[in-house]
């Protein structure tokens, strides 16, 4: 299901937020009434994007992904800007890593027609959009499926994956903290994030807005970690963030600029 214009903006002040909105907050953002509203709200809840509190609605568990395919539509115009700009760092007849999450998917998505390209991945969707391509060669790390999210997991994946030594790692994480810290939610999903990263000449973390001081329980790393961030915006307050690191941002929206991290 597509969120509608007015869902969407529901989650992105809800992620702007401290993970709470009340029901009167919400109907004074889109002058309209509660009776409007309740639909919505109860259509995010079913899809597992928001949970219904009383006077309100929170974010989902802090401890837990939202599933794959609900997470497909979220900012979806943003990972798609995200994506092509990540297409234009990634030269033909290069060796990419591209790592778990819907973001990368929608990287794969804009390599379709980059050829010569050397793809490793442990996501399912992934390897299957790119099977499409005759020009791309695709290697699937085996290991345990996670049916929620739709890639592999385990001491067989990262073992595979830390066989390979890649041009550009390309991967997504569960949350940036405020202190810049790269946040996952298992301590699998670290590990491949930090395969990728470690067997990696490049390392390209791709996020959107909504993942700024989103909590996840383990850290993976921090932005020093990492080469570049690429982003559609950033907060003022997390600008800052970066400044206390080395890494470079790339902010795309209807534009894009190169900014200092």
């Amino acid at each position: 299901m597509t969120l509608s214009p007015r869902q969407q903006r529901i989650i992105d002040k809800l992620h702007d937020t401290n993970g709470v909105l009340s029901s009167l907050e919400i109907t004074s953002l889109f002058n309209v009434s509660v009776q409007t509203i309740r639909k919505d709200l109860n259509e995010l809840s079913e899809l597992g994007h928001v949970r219904r509190v009383h006077g309100g609605i929170s974010l989902p568990g802090n401890n837990h992904n939202i599933s794959f395919s609900n997470r497909t539509v979220m900012n979806l115009l943003a990972k798609q800007n995200i994506a092509r700009k990540v297409a234009t760092l990634l030269p033909e007849d290069s060796t990419v890593f591209l790592g778990i999450g819907t973001t990368p998917q929608h990287v794969a998505l804009a390599l379709l027609d980059h050829p010569g390209l050397t793809v490793v991945t442990n996501n399912i969707n992934v390897a299957l959009t790119l099977s499409n391509s005759s020009k791309i060669q695709t290697y699937l790390a085996g290991g345990l499926v996670r049916p929620g999210d739709q890639d592999t997991m385990g001491p067989e994946t990262t073992a595979f994956l830390s066989k390979f030594n890649i041009q550009y790692g390309v991967f997504g994480v569960g949350g940036l903290s405020s202190k810049g810290q790269l946040l996952d939610f298992s301590p699998e999903e670290s590990s491949v994030s930090r395969v990728i990263m470690e067997n990696s000449e490049r390392r390209i973390l791709v996020a959107d807005h909504s993942k700024i001081n989103r909590y996840a329980p383990v850290v993976t790393g921090t932005l020093n970690d990492i080469d570049i961030l690429v982003m559609d915006f950033l907060s003022e307050p997390y600008r800052q963030t970066c400044k206390g690191f080395d890494s470079e941002i790339i902010e795309v929206g209807s534009t894009s600029e190169v900014l200092p991290c």
